[in-house]
């Protein structure tokens, strides 16, 4: 069986998107999903209208994998994520994601908090 990863659902959600909205979540996330934030949590349609807002302000993004462990249904990554927003901007952040998969192997639910990371090493 294969377990989702964040940086391939990252990376096909909303950094190089492929597929449909709709398939690229089935892909990913568990009917009954639940996304937790900096504190506000979201249902899958929560999830998705976010999603779908972000896929749209973002003209290009990456992602770099520092930590990733899987033990059993729980799941914990850490990665740093740059994107340029449609406007030209750009936010470099670092996360870290604790949660848990579904029996098929997709994410059943994700707690994420984060912050903004300088993009000159020597700031």
């Amino acid at each position: 069986m294969t377990h989702a990863r964040i940086s391939e659902a990252l990376t096909a959600l909303v950094f190089e998107p492929r597929l449909p909205l709709d398939e690229a979540l089935d892909t990913y996330y568990a009917p009954d999903y639940t996304h937790r934030s900096d504190g506000t949590t979201m249902d899958r349609a929560e999830f998705a209208a976010m999603v779908a807002r972000t896929r749209a302000g973002i003209t290009r993004g990456t992602v770099t994998v520092l930590d990733e462990l899987r033990d059993g249904s729980t799941y914990a990554e850490r990665h740093v994520f740059e994107i340029t927003l449609a406007d030209g901007s750009t936010q470099h952040r670092e996360i870290a994601v604790f949660g848990t998969l579904a029996e098929d192997g997709r994410f059943r639910h994700l707690s994420e908090t984060g912050f903004s990371v300088a993009t000159d090493p020597a700031a």
